[in-house]
């Protein structure tokens, strides 16, 4: 089985556990990761909303660095490491601090966490973009840095959206329609990100799943069914939010991925159809950048 995850918060609790990222017990370690006929992983740099300037770029530093050791050498046809931020506060308002990602290989930045920031506000925010963000959104296009809409406010989600030359992403999130949640993408959201080219990966987090938080496999089910309802065949990924969130405990590790799969198949969907959800589409957006 094949496997490209949009994002996990693994390498930040890594870095902050001081724990290493080939065999842990966390959600996900290469290990059991790389018994996966091929995986890409897209290994997120949490900046929490407290942090700012200085002690976000600090941060970083630590985050990157692991990166550097423990995931980058392993890096073949069988494994691609992606590194992403989950946080625009990383750039302590300072557009230059972009140049800086690029070169360190960063490929996504979600623009916001839950508050604000910077660049605007987060999903617990009624904020747009600032006019800071908009500078900062328009150099991400011009260094290939892809936007993530996951966390933003409704208002930052169309700010985006307006002005986004170029594809956006919703890495972590799921269907309001399916749990009323304010981290999920209403209907008009996936089908602007869909109508732009964009992904968005479903998140395991058992709060974005059920509003009663009783999640279980069935539930990643009737999110997909839902998006797919709007046309998403080449749209939907998964963004599991390993070692960042509570998951069912059907999907309590890397290795549940195998019976995820499986359970998409003998629901009878179309096998190709899974492919894309669980690799292709994020496969072929992401070779493109």
């Amino acid at each position: 089985m094949k496997l490209f995850d949009l994002h996990c918060d693994s390498l930040y609790r890594g870095y902050t556990e001081n724990q290493p990222l080939g065999e842990n017990r966390f959600h996900l370690d290469l290990k059991r990761g790389k018994r996966l006929d091929r995986w890409s992983q897209c290994f997120a740099v949490w900046i929490p909303d407290e942090l700012r300037g200085k002690a976000a770029m600090t941060l970083f530093d630590g985050c990157c660095e692991k990166f550097r050791r423990e995931l980058a050498p392993y890096r073949s046809e069988t494994f691609s490491p992606v590194l992403t931020v989950e946080g625009g506060a990383v750039l302590g308002g300072k557009l230059a601090n972009l140049e800086k990602l690029a070169d360190c290989g960063v490929k996504m930045m979600t623009l916001t966490w839950n508050g604000e920031n910077e660049l605007g506000g987060g999903a617990d925010t009624a904020l747009g973009l600032t006019p800071f963000g908009r500078e900062a959104l328009k150099e991400m296009e011009r260094l290939s840095i892809v936007a993530d809409v996951s966390h933003a406010s409704d208002a930052l989600f169309y700010d985006v959206a307006e002005i986004a030359e170029k594809p956006i992403v919703a890495s972590h999130s799921n269907a309001r329609a399916v749990c009323l949640h304010p981290r999920n993408l209403t209907d008009r959201q996936f089908q602007v990100l869909r109508d732009k080219g964009g992904l968005v990966g479903l998140n395991f987090c058992v709060h974005f799943l059920r509003e009663d938080s009783n999640a279980h496999f069935e539930d990643l089910l009737r999110h997909a069914d839902h998006f797919w309802s709007l046309g998403g065949e080449t749209t939907l990924c998964l963004g599991s939010d390993y070692d960042g969130t509570d998951v069912p405990p059907e999907l309590d590790g890397i290795e549940k991925m195998q019976d995820l799969y499986e359970l998409f198949l003998k629901h009878n969907y179309k096998e190709s159809l899974v492919n894309s959800l669980f690799f292709d589409n994020a496969s072929k957006f992401f070779a493109t950048l």
